[in-house]
């Protein structure tokens, strides 16, 4: 089993030698983890640096001292998977973004479509958005990923399309599509986006804008699938497709 991870903000210089992590992350190996000397535990910004490092011992209930030998950076990985997921009810957003983070996309675009019964607005946008970016570190750290996806500002329609106007693959997960993503023809690098419509689906002039963008519909499988779930199946589909799976 591969050794549990914990948050850092930042690593200092050399990053070598005697480490302290404190707060809340100091508090969950500590208290909860319960990680004695001799273990090994892993360290990361969420940016792709990353440090494995012994752990030493303890002070009090919160500080877990470990033995940093160096650190190291993962590169991001290439075709860069993007989602665009229209915005769910209740819950379902942050299902959404764990699995999808647990699979390996590399970025969640939220987008208030057309038919979205869910509208974030004001306050209560700002703390769904957070909601969703705390979403995203904790399955990456349970997913033991050293680079956690990015989770952009809400998106509008229009946002969307500027997006698949400058991908090397986009496309929009409809009914319409008369070819399955399975045999797509995708690159072997830049940027793949897809795009998940809500509960009602993608209106036809949000279908004909992102069209006109550049991105085409296909169909995903033969059932039909939540929009919190089609963007992780979605995404094990190309991540197996495009190499970054083998």
């Amino acid at each position: 089993m591969t050794a549990p991870v914990f948050v850092v903000e930042h690593f200092r210089a050399g990053g070598a030698g005697q480490y302290v992590l404190d707060g809340p992350e100091g508090r969950h190996a500590v208290s909860v983890k319960r990680l004695r000397p001799g273990e090994t535990v892993v360290l990361t910004d969420g940016a792709g640096r990353w440090a494995e490092c012994e752990v030493i011992g303890a002070e009090g209930k919160d500080r877990l001292i470990v033995h940093m030998t160096g650190v190291s950076e993962e590169p991001p990985q290439s075709p860069r998977i993007t989602v665009v997921q229209a915005l769910p009810k209740g819950d379902r957003g942050e299902l959404a973004v764990e699995t999808m983070t647990e699979t390996g996309v590399d970025a969640i675009v939220p987008w208030a479509a057309a038919r979205c019964i869910t509208q974030w607005k004001g306050e209560r946008g700002q703390k769904a958005l957070a909601k969703w970016r705390a979403t995203a570190r904790e399955a990456g750290k349970q997913s033991r990923r050293v680079r956690f996806p990015e989770i952009a500002d809400a998106a509008t329609a229009k946002e969307v399309a500027a997006l698949l106007a400058k991908a090397d693959f986009a496309a929009v997960l409809h009914e319409s599509g008369e070819e399955p993503l399975a045999t797509a023809e995708l690159p072997d690098r830049g940027e793949i986006v897809l795009v998940v419509g809500p509960e009602g689906g993608v209106s036809p002039e949000e279908l004909a804008l992102f069209e006109e963008a550049g991105a085409k519909a296909y169909r995903l499988g033969p059932t039909v699938l939540r929009t919190s779930t089609a963007g992780t199946a979605a995404t094990a589909l190309l991540l197996g497709r495009s190499g970054r799976w083998s």
